[in-house]
């Protein structure tokens, strides 16, 4: 069993950032009712191209990633911050919903699924420290969001859909907005892509109910694995796990939330 520690590591400072955040902070994903409600289904197609979406992405960046007004940590991170100014988020969301892509708050993406809020994408980004040479390895494809903002980023990422369909869309979506530096597949992302190890970054985007051994396993040394942990409906912690030269992890604590579960092949 690996051994893990809790404590300072890679990205200290960044991580003393967050330390005490705890209460204040918002929940990462709120639970799949509450974000299947978050819709527009009347919203018509004349009524989405009224809308000025490089705006509302310039204030989303603004007021919830570099300068947030509700007193959570900015993200500090250049390379971070320009990849969700760039990173066209309202075309990883169902059409009906485009219009509410830009607010800080998660969105049903139908199977039950949702994409992040865009503070938890930034957030999570930020946390796996990322460098253009990196290999990159996301658990959850989703609407392909996630894997777009790091794919701005890092050389490459790789990143697993257990929901096919969902997965067949995010890799049209990706494909469509000419990120050639992302390869998809359809699995069980508990399992890790052992073929493709290791990754200088693992990032999970559904919560497991303990650390997965396959991707701490596929982690490099030095590498970080950044997901949130704990039950359905239980307590969940966004956590970071830092692989020490002698195989064992050091792990840190950053905020409570609420994600959906990691789903597992039957």
């Amino acid at each position: 069993m690996t051994r893990i520690s809790v404590g300072g590591g890679v990205g200290k400072s960044l991580r003393r950032l967050y330390a005490g955040l705890g209460h204040r902070s918002r929940p990462g994903i709120l639970g799949v009712a509450a974000a299947a409600s978050v819709g527009l289904a009347g919203c018509t197609a004349s009524a989405q191209e009224a809308v000025d979406f490089a705006e509302l992405r310039r204030r989303m960046v603004r007021d919830t990633i570099s300068e947030p007004r509700d007193g959570r940590p900015p993200v500090l991170d250049v390379r971070v911050v320009d990849a969700m100014g760039k990173v066209e988020r309202h075309l990883f969301v169902p059409e009906d919903i485009r219009e509410w892509a830009y607010r800080d708050s998660p969105l049903g993406i139908g199977w039950r699924q949702t994409i992040s809020q865009p503070y938890i994408v930034a957030l999570m980004t930020e946390l796996a420290e990322p460098d253009p040479e990196d290999r990159v390895l996301e658990i959850g494809t989703g609407s392909g969001y996630q894997a777009a903002v790091l794919a701005e980023i890092v050389d490459h990422v790789f990143t697993i859909e257990i929901v096919e369909p969902l997965g067949l869309r995010a890799a049209a979506a990706l494909d469509a907005a000419g990120y050639e530096n992302v390869t998809t597949r359809t699995g069980d992302g508990y399992l890790g892509w052992p073929e493709q190890a290791p990754f200088d970054a693992i990032v999970v985007t559904a919560a497991p109910d303990h650390v997965p051994q396959p991707l701490v396993d596929q982690l490099a040394v030095g590498g970080r694995l950044v997901l949130p942990v704990g039950p359905d409906g239980g307590r969940q912690e966004l956590q970071v796990l830092e692989k020490q030269a002698d195989g064992s992890l050091e792990r840190t604590r950053v905020i409570p939330v609420r994600f959906v579960p990691l789903t597992r092949s039957r």
